[in-house]
């Protein structure tokens, strides 16, 4: 019991020297917390002191600082205003100069900087500048000048005349700018459109565009001058009545020429300027060359107007000429169409109106014949006639395109020939299925129609006897028929031949006409209830001639007997004629075969009855069947 109470006694004195360590740390920690709190006040009462001392100096640097910043600002925005105001003596030395001798590539960036620093110049619209920006806008304007000038120099060097005939003869190719030059040309280019722009030019309104389309222009007038005079020249005929042949006139190498040279041209404008320009330039340059065209064109169809008749063909060949060398260069450059076409125009209307010139030109030149010849032979005009319709076949394609644009027969109003292009067309000159071919098949069978119709009228009066005009449309029409056949209106007139043909049958109708009158002579009257004069059923052999005229009286037999006279006079009479007519061989043969079918079966059944007549002493029977058919024969 008490070795327990001295451990507890002990245990709580233990305890109590602990609270007593614990105590004495908590009274240092508390003094210590103390100090602190002192050093802390002072601490802040320092900082504040320090703050009140700074704070003033802090503001005024700051302040120094941006003034310092502003300054810098000032000074470089001062250097810049002044560094344009300084190039001018920088850059005049260069533009005085030249491209040539400062170079052209020096010459621009010279250029380039006067025009940029001008630009600076004008944005700082400062009144203290206006005396540079005069001095700036002079020297650039100067340099522009002396660009423009090189250029136009420069294009020069490469724009003497050149003779096309070298290179259209060897098919070459014609020359175009070198490639050194088209550089060149083409950096001063650029900078001028790019400087037109700033200046606010409207697109496309490059000054580059007319002196480029003032120097190459007259180049390609110049050069295809002589071509333009020798189409001219060649379309003079030393015989007047002379017929225009194909290809013999200078048109053709004149387009030739113009082709090359027009394609060579649109290459230079190709390497130089930007693409929505091509056109615009190409037209410009073009436009000396194609009014030096049309003034030849409209000489040459003055020429045509006048020899419309022989020289109609020129003009044919002309729109096939002028319409081929349109459509290629469309092809190749999609422009000058309309060029053409207006330059075209005179001609294509003479062409149009030559269709119905023509037509009445055969009308008015067979009504002016003095004289039919008397043995019905064939007037010239048919030759003249058809030799200018087969010509026409040589130029089918130009006149196919004529015979479309005034529709099939409109050669037969007056006015057809009359309408301008320039003219809202209708819907029947307008024929989108039109085959000109055919429609040129039916002009021809009207050109044939009425000349064989002019010469009926004409011959009627002037030619003794249907015969001698029966003749006469057979030779014209067989004159006809054989030219169409022996050429290349052929194919293009099978299916109208019957139209020809008709006038031959017309002809040979009239001429037959005459030989009825011995026909008459040999029809006699039988009586078939008389048994004894009963004409027998069986062959000519058969037939006994004594016989019959044994059953005639001899009132009859006189009749038999003139009859026979008047068939001998009549026949010798017709033969005499038809020998005495000039006939065509095929027209001879026709007519002397008509014939024969006409008399010959009527003779030899008449002869077969009563040759007996004169008991062959050939008072009355002048033939017998076998010389009567060679008379025929000797027809042919």
């Amino acid at each position: 019991m008490a070795v327990g109470l001295g451990s507890r006694q002990a245990a709580d004195e233990e305890a109590r020297a602990e609270v007593e360590v614990l105590n004495s740390r908590l009274e240092k920690t508390r003094i210590l917390n103390t100090k602190l709190a002192a050093s802390l006040s002072r601490l802040e009462g320092s900082g504040k002191s320090v703050q009140e001392a700074i704070g003033p100096l802090y503001g005024n640097t700051q302040r120094l600082q941006v003034l310092g910043t502003n300054i810098d600002g000032i000074i470089s925005a001062i250097e810049r205003i002044r560094q344009p105001s300084d190039i001018k003596s920088n850059e005049e030395d260069i533009i005085r100069k030249g491209p040539e001798k400062a170079g052209l590539a020096a010459f621009l960036s010279s250029v380039k900087r006067v025009n940029k620093a001008l630009s600076e110049l004008r944005q700082t619209n400062l009144r203290s500048n206006q005396q540079a920006v005069a001095d700036l806008t002079r020297l650039l304007k100067s340099g522009n000048t002396q660009l423009e000038t090189h250029f136009q120099k420069i294009l020069q060097e490469d724009s003497r005349p050149i003779e096309p005939l070298h290179f259209i003869t060897k098919d070459k190719p014609f020359p175009t700018l070198s490639q050194d030059k088209t550089t060149r040309l083409g950096l001063i280019n650029s900078y001028i459109v790019s400087a037109s722009r700033q200046s606010g030019a409207a697109p496309g309104e490059s000054l580059m565009l007319q002196v480029y389309a003032g120097v190459r222009g007259p180049y390609l007038t110049a050069t295809l001058q002589n071509l333009a005079a020798a189409s001219v020249n060649t379309a003079k005929k030393k015989t007047p009545d002379a017929l225009y042949r194909q290809g013999t006139n200078g048109m053709g190498t004149y387009a030739k020429g113009m082709e090359g040279a027009f394609l060579a041209e649109y290459d230079n404008i190709c390497a130089l300027f930007s693409r929505d320009e091509w056109g615009k330039v190409f037209n410009l340059t073009c436009q000396g060359a194609i009014s030096e065209l049309a003034r030849t064109l409209r000489e040459l169809n003055s020429h045509i107007k006048a020899n419309l008749t022989t020289d109609c063909y020129l003009a044919y060949e002309i729109i096939e000429i002028m319409s081929s060398l349109s459509s290629s260069l469309e092809s190749r450059t999609g422009e000058l169409k309309p060029s053409f076409a207006a330059a075209l125009k005179p001609v294509r209307e003479t062409g149009k109106s030559s269709l119905a010139e023509l037509l009445e030109d055969t009308r008015r030149r067979v009504s002016t014949l003095q004289m039919i010849p008397a043995d019905a032979a064939a007037v010239p005009i048919t030759t003249e006639t058809m030799t200018r319709l087969q010509t026409m076949v040589d130029f089918l394609r130009p006149i196919s395109s004529i015979m479309i644009s005034i529709g099939d027969g409109g050669w037969r109003a007056t006015a057809a020939s009359n309408n301008s292009s320039d003219q809202i067309p209708s819907l029947n000159s307008f024929d989108v299925g039109a085959d000109g071919k055919q429609i040129f098949a039916h002009y021809s069978i009207d050109t044939i129609d009425s000349l064989l119709t002019a010469l009926e009228q004409k011959g009627k009066p002037l030619l003794k006897g249907k015969q001698a005009l029966g003749v006469f449309l057979a030779n014209n029409a067989t004159i006809v028929d054989r030219m169409i056949r022996n050429s290349d209106l052929q194919p293009l007139l099978t299916s109208r031949m019957a139209d020809v043909d008709k006038w031959r049958k017309n002809g040979a109708q009239l001429y037959t006409a005459a030989w009825r009158e011995p026909c008459g002579h040999l029809l006699d009257v039988q009586y078939t209830n008389r048994g004894s004069q009963r004409p027998p059923s069986g062959s000519a052999a058969a037939i006994d001639s004594a016989a019959i005229l044994k059953g005639l009286s001899s009132k009859d037999k006189d009749a038999i007997k003139e009859k026979f006279r008047l068939f001998n006079t009549s026949f010798d009479d017709l033969v005499a004629k038809h020998k005495s007519l000039n006939m065509e061989r095929e027209v001879r043969e026709m007519l002397a075969r008509q014939v024969q079918q006409m008399i010959e079966p009527l003779y030899c059944r008449f002869w077969d009855r009563y040759h007996e007549v004169d008991k062959g002493k050939g008072k009355y029977v002048k033939y017998d069947k076998g010389s009567i058919s060679a008379v025929f024969l000797s027809l042919s």
